[in-house]
């Protein structure tokens, strides 16, 4: 028996395909995870970016913090918490930005009114 799969609508499914996509954008924030590695990123991103092969259309999306399409281009969400703590970005920032929204009302949409 398959398994039946029903998509839902402005998603992407983190699968395999979108691992093997998103390769060399995962890897690199996975080294986010050491303190030298981060502030080698915040030191020169170009630099840091370049270690990892990005090719240049991911290295925009790095720039751009475009988060949804840091997804789209196979990002796992874990691993974009990694930029978004490097960069300053919330996990509620990254939601409004993904959603279009201004912070201020992605934040009127979630039940904890005082997060961050």
């Amino acid at each position: 028996m398959g398994i039946s799969v029903r998509e839902i609508p402005d998603t992407s499914i983190f699968d395999l395909r979108l691992s093997r996509r998103g390769k060399r954008l995962n890897r690199m924030c996975a080294a986010l995870c050491s303190p030298a590695e981060r502030d080698a990123f915040k030191k020169d991103e170009e630099a840091f970016m370049e270690r990892f092969s990005l090719n240049e259309q991911e290295k925009q999306l790095i720039r751009s913090r475009d988060f949804k399409g840091l997804i789209e281009a196979g990002m796992n969400i874990y691993a974009m918490l990694k930029i978004g703590s490097a960069s300053g970005n919330s996990l509620y920032r990254m939601g409004a930005q993904m959603r279009g929204e201004s912070y201020e009302e992605f934040l009127a949409t979630r039940n904890m009114k005082d997060a961050v």
